[in-house]
């Protein structure tokens, strides 16, 4: 319409006077009908936005007959926002994608024979085939058959991950989330060549791709530090403009000049002066990372941890599960003098089954495979004292399982001289090391090494590179045993014998000097995780407390993705550094050159450019690769 008013209007003789202005009128209504609406809306909630300072300049280029460069710039702006809208959209679409990895039908097993239903319709403890190359619609674990899935689209993973059936399915079915990850499977991912039956752990809604989506949806409405700035300095900044433009009405009166260019000149600066770039320069950087981020299978909950996560220079380390593969193994047993070894090992092995701690689980293992199959006593109430051990009732008497500092203390017995040799000399060969006491008697003590994770030393490195210049391991273990570990993995600190308590007290003491991240597995380490500056959770996809408790969860149980997710945040930082230069640096130029004289034509091309141009280096973080 705007293009056809011109061009009657310079080219056309024998047209009524009234055609070009029809058809500018027209061109105010479609272009500016969506800005109008956003504007009375803002302005029902006593809110001066960018669309109000737009209407203004076109109302006023109306008001002194220049309708032509009004029209342009209601469509140069809707044009503006249209674009972004698209680009900002494939930003989301990156994140939707995800919701649709999930089939929409199950082949399942039921009564006997099989049949095909809905996903919504699965139920815990539904038997589902998969045949080859099928996504699998449900989180559970393996009945049947052995096969590689690609994890990719939940965790990140670049290679497939061999599965096998679980060993016992009366126990996976009750402690479904201590199943061993190569049994444990998630909806969303790919089968590959073998057929496999699993059972649902979980309903399509509470999968762990559901969750994902679920969070890095909500994610864009926590905001970074960045974005709350801008947003107060929009508050301020677009009623000074309203100011300025007043003011800059009055010009007439002391420079010599009619006073239709005075008016002219304000709704030029009005125009200059809007903020578009600045309001959507941080949004989209961070909904783009966000979006990235959870295509490489982690999941970061919001603006403040993406930018918090670039801006780290210490991070502090869990021992177990984290720089360990979380899989120890049982290496020294040594029984209290008169006490046999096998009842030493009947007496824990039938209280830590009771247990899913990794501790618990490697005794309860290694304990079954040195009895041979032996009969074993039933341990009841058992209840967990965190971060020291665990006590429960076996026949008729107490037993306590734990560190040698849980014992004589919080009313459990002391230790005899005999059992803290045999804890003094485990834990100077480096052994993680239990004592088990029943009633009044020692039984003696259990020795357990865990070996560091594979590419754990790499993977500090690379940290290191990134700029994470201090990094301290923080254990309950002994600190002979952090130490041994710290030094197998390349770290330089290693703080061992603190309990959960210590643990949140030294990370306090470490923000005190610095921002600090808390690296973890989301369950013991919560406390600690809550007081960093950044909570890291590993292997979340099986965890839901890591997926609730930690700012960023690492889907997979693979330490090597946490540099690319401290590398991310730090291009994130620097794209949203750049976006708020430009967008800042075009209004400082605009403004002055509209004062001089610029045209309210060429002011909206430059501001709708460099609206754009924000939008399009936010929307480079979708492709960025870890160099």
């Amino acid at each position: 319409m705007m293009g056809l008013g011109v061009a009657i209007e310079k080219f056309s003789t024998n047209t009524p006077s009234w055609l070009p202005l029809a058809c500018y009128i027209l061109a105010y209504l479609l272009g500016g009908f969506y800005t109008l609406r956003e504007a009375i809306d803002n302005l029902r909630l006593k809110r001066f936005e960018i669309d109000t300072l737009m209407l203004v300049a076109a109302a006023g280029a109306a008001a002194l007959g220049s309708w032509a460069e009004g029209a342009l710039l209601l469509f140069l702006f809707s044009l503006g926002h249209a674009l972004e809208h698209y680009a900002m959209g494939r930003a989301k679409r990156a994140i939707e994608a995800l919701a649709e990895l999930a089939p929409d039908t199950a082949t399942v097993r039921r009564l006997g024979r099989t049949e095909e239903i809905r996903v919504e319709d699965l139920v815990i403890g539904d038997n589902v085939l998969v045949r080859p190359n099928e996504r699998l619609p449900a989180d559970g674990f393996l009945l049947m058959g052995y096969s590689s899935v690609n994890q990719a689209p939940v965790t990140g993973e670049s290679i497939p991950v061999d599965k096998r059936p679980v060993p016992d399915a009366t126990l996976a079915r009750a402690k479904p989330d201590t199943v061993d990850a190569a049994s444990r499977v998630f909806a969303g991912t790919i089968n590959g060549g073998g057929a496999i039956e699993i059972e649902v752990t979980r309903k399509s809604g509470d999968s762990a791709l559901a969750r994902v989506v679920k969070m890095v949806s909500e994610a864009e409405t926590r905001k970074s530090p960045t974005q709350r700035f801008t947003d107060k300095f929009e508050r301020v900044f677009v009623p000074a403009v309203l100011l300025l433009a007043f003011i800059l009405l009055f010009a007439w009166v002391v420079v010599d000049e009619p006073f239709r260019d005075s008016f002219y000149r304000a709704m030029a600066v009005l125009v200059a002066a809007s903020p578009c770039a600045l309001a959507i320069a941080t949004p989209s950087a961070v909904l783009s990372g966000i979006a990235r981020a959870a295509r490489g299978g982690i999941l970061i909950k919001g603006g403040a941890p993406l930018e918090e996560l670039g801006s780290l220079n210490a991070m502090a380390f869990d021992k177990t599960g984290t720089l360990t593969e979380g899989r120890p193994r049982i290496t020294d047993v040594l029984p209290a003098e008169g006490v046999s070894e096998d009842e030493l090992l009947s007496v824990a092995v039938a209280v830590e089954s009771l247990s899913d701690h990794p501790l618990a689980a490697a005794i309860a293992r290694d304990g079954r495979e040195r009895l041979g199959g032996r009969d074993l006593p039933v341990a009841s109430k058992l209840e967990n004292l965190i971060g020291r051990g665990v006590s429960a009732e076996l026949d008729g008497e107490p037993v306590w399982i734990g560190k040698a500092e849980m014992f004589g203390a919080l009313d459990v017995p002391a230790l005899g001289a005999s059992t803290r040799n045999a804890i003094d000399q485990l834990r100077e060969a480096g052994r993680t090391s239990m004592a088990v006491r029943k009633g009044s008697r020692d039984l003696g003590a259990v020795g357990l090494l865990d070996t560091p994770r594979e590419g754990a030393r790499e993977t500090l490195q690379q940290l290191r590179e990134l700029g994470i210049t201090r990094m301290i391991m923080i254990s309950g273990d002994h600190t002979n045993v952090a130490q041994a570990v710290a030094k197998d993995v390349g770290l330089d600190e290693a703080w061992g014998n603190l309990m959960p308590e210590d643990k949140v007290e030294a990370i306090r003491k470490i923000r005190e000097q610095t921002k600090v991240a808390m690296v973890g597995d989301g369950v013991n380490d919560a406390p600690a995780m809550a007081n960093a500056t950044v909570g890291i959770a590993m292997g979340a996809a099986g965890s839901d407390v890591a997926l609730e408790t930690a700012d960023v969860a690492l889907m997979s149980d693979n330490l090597r993705t946490l540099p690319f997710a401290v590398g991310l945040s730090r291009h994130t930082k620097s794209v949203i550094r750049q976006n708020v230069f430009v967008s800042l640096g075009i209004v400082a130029i605009l403004v002055p050159a509209t004062i001089m004289g610029l045209g309210i034509g060429a002011a909206v091309a430059v501001h709708e450019g460099s609206t754009l141009l924000v939008v399009v280096n936010a929307l480079r973080l979708l492709a960025y690769r870890q160099a």
